[in-house]
């Protein structure tokens, strides 16, 4: 049976980045680089959640959430990213996982969602192999200290964005722009979600459940003619093939993509003896983040991928991205088709556009309730066509700093008022809260 929850990120939500013990991580750094962040805004008191969370809680338990994602902040429970943990930040996220069980709320955990310890980045980051077995070593530490009471854990959240953004075109933290560094620090991403798996599983209790999130996209050529078929094939062997390979076809990375960057970089010369078996380390459930669908048409000379994004003319969120909810049962099916039977979790889905202000206690967001509705019914034509999705979290809870975009863009089905930190429910967030209530009643969701 599905059950409906929303997600959060840490660094988006938490705020105290100077409290309880805490070190610094690469956002924090990123944010400080003028020019990195819209406004100059930053994730330190972002939505206090470090203070505010039980309340938090009361407004999952009040829309009826099943099921929270939550990430776990490395740099709060391990500042230097090695060595002793900090207890403060063990004790706060045990006290939320407590908190959300009290409530009925099933807690699922991410281990890295972006938020690197600066420490770790001065030892050479996820371009450094000892990241990767730091980042198990931390894995494992989380198991022993939360497993009791956290059945479900995802390694990492969209490995993609941090190597490639964070990497190669650098509008992501760590802000460097090297594709050599990208593909050695999107190696050992997925050679360090093997290992935590490994790690998590030695240490966990029973019935302990562990996966990946992958942000994954259909992938649709601009016209008909050859050349760009070809660059759509290039892209989604980037996007999506790049890291559905390793994970679910024996850690082997798809050939043509091989080829492409061999020619142009050289070898890759971070993949070692053993690492096709890490990087494809048996997982419970596949997680999905899924926002839109991407069009492209070939571009010589944009190396390295020789393609260029283009709009669908689609409507569009407020972050310029093509609304296409039939894109997302596009990839539930074409996972189901080409990766075999795995269980899967939406781990993310959601959209941000201009809200109006608060009226009547709430905030009208039709675009966004009409985005959740249609995604939805997507997701249940996936479900009825043979697709074993097991959870679904909209994106986002509430409001939040949006990365490189600040406080502009919001996609809570909770308003945030950031100078008074008041959570108003939005219609979209009220709609939901009616929705799982039907499917839980035998409504027909």
């Amino acid at each position: 049976m599905i059950r409906f929850g929303a997600a959060t990120a840490a660094y988006q939500i938490e705020g105290a980045v100077r409290e309880g013990g805490r070190g610094p991580s690469i956002w924090d750094d990123f944010c400080l680089t003028p020019g990195h962040v819209v406004d100059g805004d930053t994730g330190d008191v972002a939505c206090d959640h470090y203070h505010r969370w039980r309340g938090d809680l009361d407004l999952m338990a009040a829309l009826g959430l099943e099921t929270y994602r939550f990430s776990i902040a490395w740099p709060r429970v391990q500042p230097e990213g090695r060595g002793p943990l900090n207890r403060r930040g063990v004790a706060f996220y045990r006290r939320l996982v407590e908190g959300l069980l009290e409530r009925g709320i099933e807690p699922v955990a991410t281990l890295d969602h972006w938020d690197l310890p600066s420490a770790r980045q001065a030892a050479g980051g996820w371009a450094a192999r000892d990241t990767a077995e730091r980042f198990a070593e931390y894995a494992r530490l989380m198991g022993e200290q939360l497993g009791d009471v956290v059945c479900d854990w995802i390694t990492h959240n969209e490995p993609w964005v941090v190597a490639f953004l964070g990497h190669a075109e650098g509008i992501k933290a760590p802000g460097i722009r090297d594709w050599v560094t990208a593909l050695r620090a999107a190696h050992h991403l997925l050679v360090s979600h093997g290992m935590a798996v490994e790690a998590l599983r030695a240490v966990g209790a029973p019935g302990t459940r562990v996966g990946i999130t992958l942000n994954l996209a259909p992938v649709r050529p601009a016209s008909g003619s050859e050349e760009d078929r070809a660059a759509a094939l290039r892209l989604d062997g980037h996007l999506n093939r790049w890291f559905l390979d390793p994970v679910l076809r024996g850690g082997r990375y798809p050939e043509d993509m091989v080829a492409l960057f061999e020619r142009r970089y050289g070898p890759l010369d971070a993949v070692l003896d053993g690492d096709r078996d890490l990087m494809s380390a048996p997982i419970d459930f596949l997680g999905v983040n899924y926002y839109m669908p991407k069009r492209v048409r070939a571009a010589p000379g944009h190396a390295p991928l020789g393609l260029e994004q283009v709009s669908g003319g689609s409507p569009l969120t407020a972050m310029g991205w093509e609304v296409d909810a039939d894109g997302l049962h596009e990839v539930l099916m074409r996972v189901r088709r080409d990766y075999g039977d795995v269980a899967i979790y939406i781990t993310e889905n959601g959209a941000a556009y201009d809200d109006g202000e608060v009226h009547n206690g709430t905030v009208e967001d039709p675009e966004r309730t009409a985005y959740l509705r249609d995604h939805l019914a997507a997701l249940s034509r996936a479900i009825a066509d043979g697709v074993d999705v097991r959870r679904y979290y909209a994106w986002s809870l509430l409001d939040n700093f949006e990365w490189e975009h600040g406080y502009g863009k919001r996609f809570g089905i909770v308003r945030v008022d950031y100078e008074t930190q008041r959570r108003i429910p939005k219609r979209s967030g009220l709609w939901y809260r009616d929705y799982i209530a039907r499917a839980r009643n035998g409504g027909g969701a």
